[in-house]
Order: C-alpha cells, then sequence, then structure tokens
C-alpha cells in the first residue's frame, strides 16, 4: 500500500512541478543513486528488512541502453516453497518520480516474468522490490549509464498532436512463440506481448510550437484479465515510456481470450479482449 500511495504522490507531484523540475534537469546531480535510495526507501517500505535477491528473482538491465526513452527491463521472480508474488516495485532512482511502476500478479502466481520498457533521465540505479505472499521482501538492482542527448522525462513525444490522439488507447497482444524456446512456455503456461498506444505525457515535456508543457497525462492503471481470474494489475507513475510495450507471462485456465483495461489521469478508460490459447 506504501508504493501504491507513493505513486500517486509523486504522480501528483511532478504535476504542480513541471517547470521546475525541467531547470533542476539541467544541473549535476546533489547526491548519488545510493543516496536517493536512502531517501526513497523509507517512503515505500517503511523500515521493512528487504532480502538479497539472490536465487528468488533476476533483474536484466542493460548497462548503456540504445534509447533512454525506452530502456528494456526484466525481472523474473519465483518461488519454489510454496509462497507465491505479491507484489514487483520497480524503482528508478534518479528519476523525478523514482516508483516507475507497481504490479501486482492474481492470486496464487509462484512465478512472474515481465518485461516493460522506462524512461530513464541519467545515470542511475533501477530496482525491483519482489514482496512475497507471506509479506517478506527481496530486492535485485543493476546500474544504467547515461546515454547521452535530451533527459527522457521531458524529451518531446513521437507524431504530432492529431497522430497521438487518433491512435491513443489502440492495443496489440501477441502471443510469443518464442517464450517455447526459453523454457517459459508450455500448454498452460505461455507468454504475451502487449502494446499500447499512449504518449504518457510526463509534465515534463514542452510542446514545441506553443513553449506550454504538456499537463500529465499517463496510464495509471492497467489490468489483464482471463476471465474472472487476475492476470496482473498494475499502477504507474511518470517513468513507463510512451506507447509501453509488456512482455508477460500467464497460464491458460480454459477461458480463451484476454481482457485488457486500461485507464489514464484524464479518466479515459480504454478496454480490449484478445483470443488466446490452442487455434489462436
Amino acid at each position: 500500500m506504501r508504493a501504491l500511495q507513493a505513486v500517486s504522490h509523486l504522480r501528483a507531484m511532478a504535476a504542480h512541478v513541471a517547470i521546475a523540475a525541467s531547470l533542476a534537469l539541467l544541473a549535476p546531480a546533489a547526491a548519488s543513486a545510493q543516496s536517493a535510495w536512502d531517501n526513497i526507501r523509507p517512503e515505500l517500505f517503511g523500515q521493512r528488512t528487504i532480502h538479497d535477491g539472490a536465487g528468488v528473482m533476476t533483474l536484466k538491465a542493460p548497462f548503456r541502453p540504445e534509447d533512454q526513452r525506452a530502456v528494456p527491463i526484466g525481472i523474473d521472480a519465483s518461488f519454489a516453497d510454496g509462497r507465491s508474488v505479491k507484489a514487483i516495485t520497480i524503482v528508478i532512482d534518479e528519476n523525478p518520480s523514482p516508483v516507475a511502476t507497481v504490479l501486482r500478479p492474481g492470486p496464487n502466481r509462484a512465478h512472474v516474468n515481465v518485461n516493460m520498457n522506462f524512461r530513464f533521465n541519467r545515470k542511475t540505479n533501477v530496482r525491483a522490490v519482489v514482496e512475497a505472499s507471506d509479506g517478506e521482501l527481496y530486492m535485485a538492482h543493476a546500474f544504467v549509464r547515461y546515454a547521452g542527448g535530451q533527459s527522457a522525462c521531458s524529451a518531446p513525444p513521437n507524431g504530432n498532436a492529431e497522430e497521438i490522439a487518433a491512435n491513443m488507447g489502440k492495443m496489440k497482444l501477441t502471443e510469443l512463440a518464442d517464450a517455447a524456446a526459453a523454457g517459459h512456455s508450455s500448454q498452460v503456461q505461455r507468454r504475451a506481448r502487449l502494446e499500447v498506444k499512449h504518449p504518457n505525457y510526463t509534465g515534463l515535456q514542452m510542446d514545441q510550437i506553443t513553449l506550454l508543457y504538456y499537463p500529465v497525462h499517463i496510464i495509471e492503471k492497467l489490468e489483464v484479465r482471463q476471465g474472472k481470474d487476475v492476470v496482473m494489475e498494475m499502477e504507474n507513475g511518470i517513468s513507463v515510456s510512451e506507447n509501453p510495450v509488456i512482455d508477460f507471462n500467464f497460464d491458460l485456465n480454459g477461458t480463451g481470450s484476454l481482457k485488457v483495461v486500461a485507464s489514464d489521469t484524464k479518466k479515459q478508460v480504454y478496454e480490449h479482449s484478445f483470443p488466446v490459447g490452442p487455434g489462436t
């Protein structure tokens, strides 16, 4: 709950201080990534113990990404002792709003694998904190260098306003055929890629014509269901990339389709259903 509250708090803060934050990004960082985490950690998890995630989870992040605006981050978490994955929190230490997303899989999920693209404003540590069903916390982290260029959170969106508005909310879901070769797929266990068209305006981007800042407009909640069963629920911050792409695993339950519901900060709701399983 702390992590979810932090997402909302940091998102609201970004909306009110867009201009000040943009100017601050031009100045050298005053604190290291580790000192940033020292401030972030108690806001999210209080004084709870966070264990080393080795043996429980892996975190994949490029050391020097090709595009700071869409850095691929992969998390694989699993428990073999009867526990399940309750939540995964992604934190990007040096971003203006460090809590990138909080993902909550459906109940009794012992194995969760997810890959997603995020904005990285500068060189920073990225962290994945996994909460087990018994409340224990585990963390893995990686350092990501800055590739140069404009800060990702203030980089202008791709395309013109008319094109962005026309495509907003469009979705595509594809089952990943290569998952079987990676050992992540079977007749029951599957992997899929969800693509969502949305600009995810951060509040730090300037319209190059009007020279005014776009207000925060992001997909704040996203839910995937298979029939009545929850596959995953996400609450997002401004670090999620424009036109997000999410790879995730799920178990077929015989329903035959996945329903995706995304809602953004302008209270717009986008719903799509996709066939999955044999014959798709």
